[in-house]
């Protein structure tokens, strides 16, 4: 939310002749999602807005969003409502094995076919568990079991078979419920079948820009007019602000990969630039990924004391790729002395003080025989959980180049501050490993 993402370049699949590019006015786009556990919200429907906002991203826009029980007669209704007036639609959910996955079925009586059991999906399927050293369940056998009409979307990452099949007058795209598996679909399946039933072009570029540390409107306010330098292509600019983190997003379409990274090219440099500190990561790239990368460059390792943020910066270091050589290990406590004890200081100290954060830091790096330590310390608000609650967050960096000391006032409520903190602690840390600036103002503390 990792995420999926955009291929660089989406490549085209054929498209049936039954259904030929749309012209004029534009494609108009279903959404329609299935399961009761949706409709009565006990599942928060994600996968609807990511799909919705994916198709923005690449030109096409959803005119209508629908959500359906599970229902053979409503979502009969649904299908051929959706058939009547709509030029594509993606429908999410109902293919799994059990008695309450409609979607086959609903679909073969929409379009007046029969079911037929497909034995490259069959073979796919039984695969799939063998390599896996487990015997398929007979009722796995139902998601071989699409309309006669349909023509199979791969699912590399799961049992779900995807497909797609023509509905009166639109092209009806089936993908599984599963988030990562309809992610991938999307992506890799019908985006690209999509943009050439649109006519637009179809060669797509996305560049993303991962930022900590300005909201929206600034970083609005910061790219003011940088689509101009577009070199007479056309870029589209847009962000999603997901606390604490900042996606600035470029979308470039063309005739050639070449024309499109030629567009491109001066719009990414001028971000860039605009953006400078701030710019966390690129692309697929995470924070945490580039501080093990910067640590790994150094030779060098990591470990951390936190205290109130609950383990979450270990839990963002310590699982993955090079963790066993590169984080050392984490420390959590909830009380500042007990902190301090933990890294073996012979203090009685209960602030959590920008002096006690590096006193922690230093102690933990040489305690760990780790090249970095990372401490990162809360003093929250009293009382009840509120706006204006907040805390003091006092972080400390230790290396070879010496301590980064980092106070921030942060408010909004605990989890509000919670995240900001963890956020705050890892960017000081990619900062001073980058050999940036680590006290530079951000839009979600509170200075005097």
């Amino acid at each position: 939310m990792s995420a999926m993402f955009l291929p660089a370049t989406c490549r085209i699949f054929a498209i049936r002749e039954s259904w030929p590019p749309i012209t004029g006015l534009g494609m108009r786009i279903e959404i329609l999602c299935t399961g009761d556990e949706i409709l009565t919200g006990k599942t928060v429907n994600t996968n609807y807005s990511h799909m919705a906002q994916r198709l923005g991203e690449v030109g096409l826009d959803v005119t209508w969003g629908t959500t359906v029980g599970d229902d053979r007669e409503t979502l009969l209704a649904a299908f051929r409502l959706a058939a009547s007036r709509a030029d594509a639609v993606i429908v999410n959910g109902g293919l799994g094995p059990t008695v309450d996955d409609l979607s086959q079925e609903m679909a073969a009586a929409a379009a007046g076919v029969k079911l037929a059991l497909s034995q490259q999906w069959l073979t796919t399927m039984e695969s799939y568990f063998q390599r896996r050293g487990r015997v398929m369940p007979p009722n796995n056998r139902k998601q071989a079991m699409l309309p006669a009409t349909a023509e199979v979307l791969d699912n590399p990452i799961g049992t779900a078979c995807g497909f797609a099949m023509t509905i009166g007058r639109a092209r009806f795209f089936f993908t599984p419920g599963v988030p990562r598996e309809m992610r991938r679909m999307l992506d890799e399946q019908i985006i690209p079948r999509l943009l050439q039933g649109s006519g637009l072009n179809a060669v797509l570029r996305m560049k993303r820009f991962h930022t900590f540390g300005i909201g929206e409107a600034r970083a609005d306010l910061m790219l003011q007019g940088v689509e101009t330098l577009a070199g007479g292509g056309t870029v589209k600019l847009g962000f999603q602000a997901h606390y604490p983190q900042l996606e600035t997003k470029l979308v470039a379409r063309g005739a050639s990969a070449e024309a499109v990274e030629q567009t491109l090219e001066p719009v990414v440099e001028e971000v860039r630039r605009r953006l400078g500190n701030f710019v966390l990561a690129e692309d697929d790239q995470t924070l945490e990924g580039v501080i093990f990368a910067a640590l790994d460059a150094k030779g060098g390792a990591v470990a951390t004391a936190e205290m109130f943020t609950g383990g979450s910066i270990a839990a963002r270091l310590a699982p993955l790729v090079g963790g066993e050589r590169l984080f050392r290990r984490g420390i959590v406590a909830r009380d500042a002395a007990e902190l301090g004890r933990a890294v073996g200081l012979a203090t009685n100290a209960s602030e959590a003080s920008p002096a006690l954060a590096t006193a922690v830091a230093r102690a933990l790096r040489a305690g760990d025989g780790a090249s970095h330590a990372l401490a990162v310390l809360v003093a929250l608000d009293e009382g009840p959980d509120r706006l204006e609650f907040g805390g003091q967050v006092s972080i400390a960096v230790a290396g070879p180049d010496g301590d980064a000391v980092r106070p921030a006032r942060m408010q909004g409520g605990r989890d509000w501050v919670r995240r900001g903190a963890t956020e705050l602690g890892l960017d000081c840390l990619r900062r001073y490993l980058a050999g940036l600036p680590v006290d530079e103002a951000i839009d979600f503390e509170t200075r005097n």
